[in-house]
């Protein structure tokens, strides 16, 4: 699973995209994720510190039951969240936007986000479609995903074929969720961040972290103990190249370069 980095540059960038947004209407949030809740929290207690007594609405769409419960878990220990109301739906996007479609009765949203989700969407171009009709005048949406000029681009270009496929995770980055916008004449503008990942722990034998690396990087798990030899050879030969990384320090840093897509109503 591609977790979201807590790195602080992301994270501020997330919060200031947010609060831009919050600045030009107000209320309604909706959190499409795979989230605990930590950047949730941090965009909310960033509203509300710049709008005092707003009002918001929070609803989290999760198909997780351990995340919800950690979401709800630090919820509970989180001060000044008097003005929010919650509501968390163990679900996928999908089965929400099905009960959504069967009340005929659609919330209009201020503000959605899709922070490092859209790789476990089946139908990807009726998901964004379907959000962007839940947006109200003005509102937004934000979708953080792998950047199309990433190294994930390139590993999955030429080794996705040669990879095993499961049905949970699809190979998508920036440049395809453009493409996709484009076709469906959705209005949105663009934002890169350059981000790298240390994967140094890849290429020492034995090294559990570098084990559990390999898992993340190609989507396989035990992929370091059951994939054929010359396949692994062939990566780890590609992950030390330019193109997909830099060396720094005695440190080997993948390029993880993230987009920021900001969709308009």
């Amino acid at each position: 699973m591609l977790d979201f980095p807590r790195d602080s540059k992301v994270v501020e960038i997330v919060l200031f995209y947010s609060i831009l947004f919050f600045s030009f209407w107000a209320k309604v949030n909706c959190s499409i994720c795979f989230s605990s809740g930590e950047i949730d929290l941090q965009i909310l207690s960033k509203v509300q510190a710049q709008y005092p007594g707003v009002h918001i609405i929070n609803e989290v769409v999760e198909p997780s039951a351990e995340q919800i419960t950690k979401y709800k878990e630090l919820v509970a220990k989180t001060s000044n969240l008097e003005n929010i109301k919650f509501a968390w739906h163990k679900e996928t996007s999908s089965e929400y936007q099905n009960r959504m479609m069967e009340k005929k009765e659609l919330q209009r949203w201020d503000f959605i986000h899709m922070i490092q989700m859209l790789y476990y969407v089946k139908d990807i171009p009726a998901t964004l479609k379907f959000f962007h009709s839940l947006l109200a005048t003005n509102a937004k949406i934000l979708i953080i995903i792998v950047s199309g000029a990433s190294s994930w681009q390139k590993l999955w270009e030429k080794y996705g074929s040669r990879l095993p496929r499961n049905d949970l995770c699809q190979y998508v980055t920036s440049s395809d969720l453009t493409q996709m916008l484009d076709k469906l004449g959705i209005k949105y503008e663009y934002y890169d961040l350059l981000s790298t990942m240390d994967i140094s722990d890849c290429f020492i034998d034995g090294n559990e972290n570098g084990d559990l690396l390999w898992d993340f990087l190609t989507e396989t798990c035990n992929f370091n103990t059951t994939a054929p030899p010359d396949l692994k050879a062939e990566i780890m030969k590609d992950l030390q190249k330019p193109e997909f990384s830099i060396k720094k320090e005695g440190k080997v840093l993948f390029n993880n370069s993230l987009s920021f897509i900001v969709v308009e109503a």
